[in-house]
């Protein structure tokens, strides 16, 4: 069986993985040598901050906003604009924020360079509507980060509204019944008069191009929000984005299946994927600030939904929303303290692992002892590999005996990782394997059992 697993994945790796490819742009080694990196690093940060964030998610007296709030708080432009003049992050320190990212154990930022309100999160040459020409801060954040990613070891990436911009007239949005129900309709009313091919020539490809070309290296560019683009459109932007960064990777929203990997927005599948995707995941209720939303997610729950992920073959990307003042507020920070302290010890069972050996559908199903199926999403543990080791992550400590499904090579060894406690006693047969474990359940938010096999 994990022999099998083992020959599914060099198979894998030196075939076609053209994943929503243009042959004509990507040859298959191309395609493999640019998303290595991005399949060894299984965990980044996102980021979502941009002049939303100055409001809080309040607006006259409503608390529920967040990235949406022009459009969800129906601002006029004029006034949008308006509020972007008192927005002045003095507290935002670039080295800081990568330094989080690091000691979280992420190995890629995400920042948003341009949300859906088309307000431009550094120097735009192209567009006024922008940081630089209309807040008060004279700096350019995103140029910082870059720089900041680039001393510290970090993947710096960005992410584009793309087929969403409130600040321009000529960005449609929506099909049959729901055209129009995420542009902005306030100041540019009539959909039928707009031109996506005008606001693409005009604001996309140029802003593209400034990332691109004035912050060094970019891991990926991760669109958001393709909607009317059309796939000459997509193929187009993607071949000027392989001619400036040929090793710069781009997200399934580009449109068109035109993308290197997909993305799954705020939760998990349920079975897992040979081809690379990331699930993005805010840590409490909203992407954005929201000063009114305590609802936060437990560390040891957010290091369940990373090893959940990276056992199915994917990535997780975890947001934080700094505040408008640029401090990334404190729950996240004490979160990611947690997440940590807990990769010392056991990162090397999340970064550069493949997917759970058992079973058939990247193990998310599993045969039990009387031939049944169950589900391995029900399992209390789940499992990730390396050549010549299986680790198994403990959402439940067992009660004396950890038994899993059989391997067909020789358990040479069974440790915990982190705990010098020695060899856990294991009896091996052909379809299963019994761990016995201490009765103390070991001091991790999520231990992990080390199986070392061999050759």
């Amino acid at each position: 069986m994990y022999k099998n697993l083992c020959l599914i994945l060099l198979m894998v790796s030196l075939s076609n993985v053209t994943f929503g490819q243009d042959a004509n742009t990507d040859t298959a080694v191309d395609q493999t040598s640019r998303m290595q990196w991005f399949r060894d690093a299984k965990f980044g940060m996102f980021i979502h901050w941009g002049v939303y964030s100055q409001a809080g998610g309040e607006w006259n007296g409503e608390t529920n906003h967040h990235e949406w709030l022009q459009l969800t708080a129906k601002i006029p432009l004029a006034e949008y604009t308006a509020f972007a003049k008192t927005f002045n992050p003095t507290q935002f320190d670039a080295d800081q924020w990568v330094k989080i990212a690091k000691d979280a154990g992420m190995q890629y930022l995400v920042i948003t360079s341009k949300h859906h309100d088309g307000f431009a999160m550094y120097d735009s040459a192209s567009s006024g509507h922008d940081i630089a020409d209309v807040s008060k801060f004279d700096r350019d954040p995103l140029k910082e980060l870059a720089d900041a990613c680039h001393r510290h070891g970090i993947r710096f990436c960005v992410y584009y509204s793309l087929g969403r911009d409130w600040e321009d007239p000529d960005v449609p949005t929506g099909r049959g019944e729901k055209i129009g129900f995420r542009s902005n309709l306030i100041d540019f009313p009539n959909e039928s008069e707009k031109d996506f091919s005008r606001y693409f020539e005009r604001k996309v490809k140029p802003q593209v191009r400034e990332l691109l070309t004035g912050y060094g290296p970019i891991g990926i560019i991760w669109f958001d929000t393709y909607e009317l683009i059309s796939e000459e459109q997509s193929a187009e932007l993607k071949a000027m984005i392989r001619e400036l960064q040929p090793e710069c990777i781009i997200n399934q929203r580009i449109g068109h299946d035109l993308g290197d990997y997909k993305v799954s927005e705020q939760k998990i599948p349920e079975d897992g994927s040979y081809d690379p995707w990331e699930s993005c995941i805010t840590m409490n209720g909203h992407w954005a600030y929201n000063k009114a939303d305590s609802d936060w997610k437990t560390p040891q729950s957010i290091i369940q939904s990373l090893v959940d992920i990276v056992s199915k073959g994917g990535n997780l990307l975890l947001n934080v929303g700094p505040t408008g003042e640029g401090i990334i507020p404190e729950p996240s920070e004490k979160r990611l303290s947690e997440i940590g302290q807990w990769m010392v010890e056991n990162g090397e069972a999340i970064y550069a692992c493949g997917p759970t050996p058992f079973g058939e559908e990247l193990g998310r199903k599993v045969k039990s002892e009387s031939g049944k199926q169950s589900v391995v999403g029900k399992l209390p543990w789940r499992a990730t590999t390396k050549p010549g080791k299986i680790y198994i992550h403990l959402f439940e400590w067992p009660d004396g005996e950890l038994v899993i499904p059989g391997i067909d090579k020789e358990i040479l060894d069974v440790y915990l990782l982190g705990h010098k406690s020695g060899s856990l006693k294991v009896e091996q047969s052909a379809d299963r394997s019994t761990i016995f474990m201490p009765k103390t359940p070991a001091k991790s938010l999520v231990p992990v059992v080390c199986l070392e096999l061999a050759e």
